[in-house]
Protein backbone atom coordinates (compact mmCIF):
# COMPACT_ATOMS: atom_id res chain seq x y z
CA UNK A 1 0.00 0.00 0.00
CA UNK A 2 1.21 3.44 -1.45
CA UNK A 3 1.67 6.57 0.95
CA UNK A 4 -1.42 7.95 -0.96
CA UNK A 5 -3.58 4.60 -0.08
CA UNK A 6 -3.22 5.38 3.70
CA UNK A 7 -3.54 9.12 3.23
CA UNK A 8 -6.69 8.12 1.63
CA UNK A 9 -8.43 6.06 4.33
CA UNK A 10 -9.51 8.38 6.65
CA UNK A 11 -11.31 10.26 3.65
CA UNK A 12 -13.17 6.54 2.87
CA UNK A 13 -13.94 6.45 6.27
CA UNK A 14 -15.74 10.02 6.43
CA UNK A 15 -17.39 9.07 3.30
CA UNK A 16 -18.49 5.57 4.56
CA UNK A 17 -19.91 7.16 7.89
CA UNK A 18 -21.48 10.18 5.58
CA UNK A 19 -23.73 7.06 3.84
CA UNK A 20 -24.43 5.09 6.76
CA UNK A 21 -25.76 8.70 8.33
CA UNK A 22 -27.62 9.40 5.65
CA UNK A 23 -29.69 5.82 4.84
CA UNK A 24 -29.82 5.70 8.80
CA UNK A 25 -31.66 9.64 8.34
CA UNK A 26 -33.95 8.41 5.54
CA UNK A 27 -34.79 5.24 7.85
CA UNK A 28 -35.88 6.69 10.46
CA UNK A 29 -37.89 9.77 8.28
CA UNK A 30 -39.74 6.20 6.62
CA UNK A 31 -40.37 4.98 10.02
CA UNK A 32 -41.80 7.73 11.64
CA UNK A 33 -43.78 8.88 8.29
CA UNK A 34 -44.99 5.42 8.92
CA UNK A 35 -45.52 5.40 12.57
CA UNK A 36 -47.61 8.82 11.60
CA UNK A 37 -50.03 8.06 9.07
CA UNK A 38 -50.26 4.68 9.35
CA UNK A 39 -49.86 2.97 12.59
CA UNK A 40 -50.78 5.87 14.67
CA UNK A 41 -54.33 6.01 12.66
CA UNK A 42 -54.57 2.09 13.29
CA UNK A 43 -54.27 2.44 17.09
CA UNK A 44 -56.65 5.02 17.17
CA UNK A 45 -59.70 3.08 15.26
CA UNK A 46 -58.96 0.02 17.46
CA UNK A 47 -58.99 2.29 20.87
CA UNK A 48 -61.81 4.07 19.50
CA UNK A 49 -63.59 0.95 18.65
CA UNK A 50 -63.86 0.31 22.38
CA UNK A 51 -64.62 3.48 24.16
CA UNK A 52 -68.25 5.02 22.91
CA UNK A 53 -69.72 8.21 24.99
CA UNK A 54 -70.35 5.65 28.05
CA UNK A 55 -67.05 4.32 28.25
CA UNK A 56 -64.95 1.22 27.41
CA UNK A 57 -67.72 -1.07 25.89
CA UNK A 58 -67.03 -4.33 23.49
CA UNK A 59 -70.85 -3.60 22.35
CA UNK A 60 -70.04 -2.72 18.72
CA UNK A 61 -67.79 -6.25 18.45
CA UNK A 62 -70.99 -7.79 19.98
CA UNK A 63 -73.31 -6.06 17.74
CA UNK A 64 -71.63 -6.78 14.34
CA UNK A 65 -71.14 -10.01 15.41
CA UNK A 66 -74.02 -11.24 16.71
CA UNK A 67 -76.96 -8.89 14.49
CA UNK A 68 -78.33 -11.27 11.88
CA UNK A 69 -77.83 -8.05 9.45
CA UNK A 70 -74.70 -6.94 9.97
CA UNK A 71 -73.80 -10.98 9.56
CA UNK A 72 -75.37 -11.29 6.64
CA UNK A 73 -73.45 -7.58 5.42
CA UNK A 74 -70.07 -8.96 6.44
CA UNK A 75 -70.79 -12.53 4.46
CA UNK A 76 -71.57 -10.23 1.63
CA UNK A 77 -68.53 -8.15 1.61
CA UNK A 78 -66.51 -11.53 1.60
CA UNK A 79 -68.80 -13.00 -1.11
CA UNK A 80 -68.57 -9.64 -3.55
CA UNK A 81 -64.85 -9.92 -3.07
CA UNK A 82 -64.74 -13.70 -3.94
CA UNK A 83 -66.92 -12.94 -7.03
CA UNK A 84 -64.97 -9.97 -8.13
CA UNK A 85 -62.06 -12.18 -7.78
CA UNK A 86 -63.01 -15.11 -9.50
CA UNK A 87 -63.92 -12.50 -13.08
CA UNK A 88 -60.98 -10.46 -12.53
CA UNK A 89 -59.05 -13.79 -12.91
CA UNK A 90 -61.34 -15.36 -16.21
CA UNK A 91 -60.62 -12.06 -17.41
CA UNK A 92 -57.01 -10.97 -16.40
CA UNK A 93 -55.82 -14.30 -17.16
CA UNK A 94 -56.24 -14.60 -20.56
CA UNK A 95 -54.98 -11.40 -21.36
CA UNK A 96 -51.62 -11.78 -19.50
CA UNK A 97 -51.17 -15.08 -21.65
CA UNK A 98 -51.54 -13.33 -24.65
CA UNK A 99 -49.30 -9.89 -23.59
CA UNK A 100 -46.76 -12.40 -22.87
CA UNK A 101 -46.74 -14.90 -25.13
CA UNK A 102 -48.05 -13.36 -28.50
CA UNK A 103 -47.94 -9.70 -27.65
CA UNK A 104 -44.34 -9.30 -29.43
CA UNK A 105 -43.50 -5.77 -30.62
CA UNK A 106 -46.97 -4.84 -29.04
CA UNK A 107 -46.20 -5.44 -25.37
CA UNK A 108 -45.11 -1.42 -24.59
CA UNK A 109 -48.54 -0.52 -26.03
CA UNK A 110 -50.41 -3.39 -23.69
CA UNK A 111 -48.50 -2.34 -20.78
CA UNK A 112 -49.76 1.74 -21.47
CA UNK A 113 -53.00 0.35 -21.75
CA UNK A 114 -52.67 -1.57 -18.67
CA UNK A 115 -51.44 1.01 -16.45
CA UNK A 116 -53.03 4.41 -17.92
CA UNK A 117 -56.56 3.30 -16.04
CA UNK A 118 -54.46 3.13 -12.70
CA UNK A 119 -52.90 6.12 -13.14
CA UNK A 120 -56.65 7.85 -13.52
CA UNK A 121 -59.31 8.29 -10.19
CA UNK A 122 -61.33 5.56 -9.32
CA UNK A 123 -64.17 8.21 -9.29
CA UNK A 124 -63.74 9.08 -12.61
CA UNK A 125 -63.44 6.03 -14.03
CA UNK A 126 -66.73 4.83 -12.26
CA UNK A 127 -68.52 8.27 -13.66
CA UNK A 128 -67.41 7.28 -17.45
CA UNK A 129 -69.63 3.79 -16.71
CA UNK A 130 -72.39 6.04 -15.37
CA UNK A 131 -71.97 8.04 -18.39
CA UNK A 132 -71.90 4.97 -21.09
CA UNK A 133 -74.96 3.43 -18.84
CA UNK A 134 -77.27 6.46 -17.71
CA UNK A 135 -80.73 6.13 -18.90
CA UNK A 136 -79.71 8.58 -21.74
CA UNK A 137 -76.35 7.10 -22.06
CA UNK A 138 -74.67 5.83 -25.36
CA UNK A 139 -75.60 2.31 -24.00
CA UNK A 140 -79.46 3.19 -24.41
CA UNK A 141 -79.34 4.98 -26.78
CA UNK A 142 -77.73 2.45 -29.37
CA UNK A 143 -80.07 0.22 -28.14
CA UNK A 144 -82.85 2.36 -28.54
CA UNK A 145 -81.87 3.06 -32.27
CA UNK A 146 -81.71 -0.21 -33.13
CA UNK A 147 -84.82 -0.92 -32.28
CA UNK A 148 -83.73 -3.33 -29.99
CA UNK A 149 -85.67 -1.74 -26.56
CA UNK A 150 -88.67 0.93 -26.64
CA UNK A 151 -87.74 2.59 -23.35
CA UNK A 152 -83.99 3.56 -21.43
CA UNK A 153 -83.38 0.61 -19.10
CA UNK A 154 -82.09 1.12 -15.48
CA UNK A 155 -78.56 -0.04 -15.81
CA UNK A 156 -76.70 1.81 -13.11
CA UNK A 157 -78.72 1.49 -10.30
CA UNK A 158 -77.97 -2.55 -10.30
CA UNK A 159 -75.68 -4.84 -8.57
CA UNK A 160 -74.14 -6.62 -11.69
CA UNK A 161 -72.79 -2.61 -12.33
CA UNK A 162 -71.15 -3.23 -9.35
CA UNK A 163 -69.24 -6.19 -10.47
CA UNK A 164 -68.67 -4.85 -13.84
CA UNK A 165 -66.85 -1.86 -12.29
CA UNK A 166 -65.04 -2.98 -9.43
CA UNK A 167 -63.65 -5.77 -12.19
CA UNK A 168 -62.83 -2.73 -14.59
CA UNK A 169 -60.47 -0.95 -11.60
CA UNK A 170 -59.01 -4.22 -10.36
CA UNK A 171 -58.09 -6.39 -13.34
CA UNK A 172 -54.92 -4.85 -13.95
CA UNK A 173 -53.76 -6.18 -10.68
CA UNK A 174 -54.26 -9.82 -11.69
CA UNK A 175 -53.51 -9.70 -15.30
CA UNK A 176 -50.04 -7.65 -14.22
CA UNK A 177 -49.13 -10.84 -11.03
CA UNK A 178 -50.11 -13.09 -13.74
CA UNK A 179 -47.45 -11.69 -16.52
CA UNK A 180 -44.72 -11.57 -14.18
CA UNK A 181 -44.64 -15.22 -13.41
CA UNK A 182 -45.65 -16.24 -16.94
CA UNK A 183 -42.61 -14.11 -18.53
CA UNK A 184 -40.37 -16.19 -16.02
CA UNK A 185 -41.74 -19.44 -17.33
CA UNK A 186 -39.68 -21.14 -20.44
CA UNK A 187 -42.08 -21.52 -23.70
CA UNK A 188 -39.73 -24.55 -24.62
CA UNK A 189 -41.41 -26.41 -21.64
CA UNK A 190 -44.82 -26.06 -23.50
CA UNK A 191 -43.46 -26.69 -26.43
CA UNK A 192 -41.81 -30.49 -25.54
CA UNK A 193 -45.28 -31.34 -23.63
CA UNK A 194 -46.69 -30.99 -27.38
CA UNK A 195 -43.68 -32.93 -28.94
CA UNK A 196 -44.36 -36.03 -26.28
CA UNK A 197 -47.67 -35.95 -27.69
CA UNK A 198 -50.13 -33.34 -25.61
CA UNK A 199 -52.57 -31.13 -27.81
CA UNK A 200 -52.10 -27.06 -26.51
CA UNK A 201 -54.43 -27.56 -24.49
CA UNK A 202 -53.35 -30.32 -22.47
CA UNK A 203 -49.59 -28.70 -22.45
CA UNK A 204 -51.60 -25.46 -21.00
CA UNK A 205 -53.14 -27.32 -18.24
CA UNK A 206 -50.48 -29.83 -17.53
CA UNK A 207 -47.21 -27.57 -17.90
CA UNK A 208 -47.89 -23.50 -18.02
CA UNK A 209 -50.92 -23.18 -15.48
CA UNK A 210 -49.48 -25.32 -12.63
CA UNK A 211 -46.01 -23.43 -13.08
CA UNK A 212 -48.52 -19.70 -12.84
CA UNK A 213 -50.19 -20.60 -10.15
CA UNK A 214 -47.78 -18.07 -7.81
CA UNK A 215 -48.75 -15.19 -10.15
CA UNK A 216 -52.50 -16.23 -10.03
CA UNK A 217 -52.72 -16.56 -6.15
CA UNK A 218 -50.83 -12.87 -5.37
CA UNK A 219 -53.30 -11.71 -8.12
CA UNK A 220 -56.31 -13.36 -6.50
CA UNK A 221 -55.49 -12.07 -3.15
CA UNK A 222 -54.59 -8.60 -4.00
CA UNK A 223 -57.75 -8.41 -6.10
CA UNK A 224 -59.67 -9.96 -3.12
CA UNK A 225 -57.97 -7.44 -0.41
CA UNK A 226 -58.46 -4.29 -2.73
CA UNK A 227 -62.44 -5.26 -3.47
CA UNK A 228 -62.54 -5.75 0.49
CA UNK A 229 -61.80 -1.95 1.14
CA UNK A 230 -64.11 -0.59 -1.85
CA UNK A 231 -67.10 1.62 -1.74
CA UNK A 232 -66.85 4.12 -4.16
CA UNK A 233 -67.73 2.34 -6.89
CA UNK A 234 -70.50 0.31 -4.83
CA UNK A 235 -71.88 3.72 -3.79
CA UNK A 236 -71.74 5.23 -7.39
CA UNK A 237 -72.82 2.12 -9.50
CA UNK A 238 -75.04 0.22 -7.01
CA UNK A 239 -77.39 2.51 -5.76
CA UNK A 240 -77.60 1.32 -1.99
CA UNK A 241 -78.54 -2.15 -3.77
CA UNK A 242 -75.08 -3.17 -2.62
CA UNK A 243 -74.47 -3.18 1.03
CA UNK A 244 -70.70 -4.18 2.56
CA UNK A 245 -69.21 -3.14 5.46
CA UNK A 246 -66.98 -0.21 3.39
CA UNK A 247 -70.02 1.14 3.21
CA UNK A 248 -71.86 0.81 6.49
CA UNK A 249 -68.60 2.48 7.77
CA UNK A 250 -69.36 6.10 5.38
CA UNK A 251 -72.59 5.97 6.72
CA UNK A 252 -71.69 5.42 10.15
CA UNK A 253 -68.63 8.13 9.57
CA UNK A 254 -71.09 10.72 7.84
CA UNK A 255 -74.45 10.06 8.45
CA UNK A 256 -75.20 8.87 12.53
CA UNK A 257 -71.43 9.44 14.31
CA UNK A 258 -71.53 6.44 15.79
CA UNK A 259 -67.23 6.05 15.62
CA UNK A 260 -67.10 3.01 17.52
CA UNK A 261 -68.88 0.85 15.53
CA UNK A 262 -67.71 1.96 12.52
CA UNK A 263 -64.12 1.42 14.09
CA UNK A 264 -65.32 -2.18 14.55
CA UNK A 265 -65.77 -2.92 11.46
CA UNK A 266 -63.06 -1.33 10.31
CA UNK A 267 -61.24 -3.50 12.08
CA UNK A 268 -62.73 -6.74 10.91
CA UNK A 269 -61.73 -5.34 7.51
CA UNK A 270 -58.16 -5.31 8.84
CA UNK A 271 -58.77 -8.60 9.91
CA UNK A 272 -59.22 -9.72 6.46
CA UNK A 273 -56.50 -7.86 5.11
CA UNK A 274 -54.27 -8.88 7.61
CA UNK A 275 -55.36 -12.60 6.34
CA UNK A 276 -54.67 -12.11 2.90
CA UNK A 277 -51.19 -10.52 3.53
CA UNK A 278 -50.08 -13.40 6.22
CA UNK A 279 -51.31 -16.18 3.00
CA UNK A 280 -49.78 -13.84 0.97
CA UNK A 281 -46.21 -14.09 2.62
CA UNK A 282 -46.85 -17.88 3.27
CA UNK A 283 -46.85 -18.58 -0.31
CA UNK A 284 -43.21 -15.91 -0.45
CA UNK A 285 -41.39 -18.03 2.14
CA UNK A 286 -42.71 -21.17 -0.13
CA UNK A 287 -41.33 -19.97 -2.90
CA UNK A 288 -38.20 -19.78 -1.49
CA UNK A 289 -37.78 -22.32 0.34
CA UNK A 290 -38.33 -23.88 -3.17
CA UNK A 291 -36.02 -21.59 -4.81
Amino acid sequence: MTAGDIAAVPARRRRARRFVGLGLGWSLLAVGFLLAFFLLPLIDNGIKSFFGPDGFSTAPYRKLLSDPYYLAVTWRTLQVSAIVTVASLLVGYPVAYFFVRYAGRWQTLMIMLLIAPLLTSIIMRTFGWQVLFARRGVVNVVLRDLGIIERPLNLVNDPAMVYVGLVHVLVPFMVLSIAAVLQRIDPRLEESAMILGAGRLRAFLSVTLPLSLDGVATGCILVFMLTNGSFITMLLLGGGNVVTLPLLIYQQFNLTRDTAFAGAMGNVLLVFAVACLFVQLRLIARRGVKA
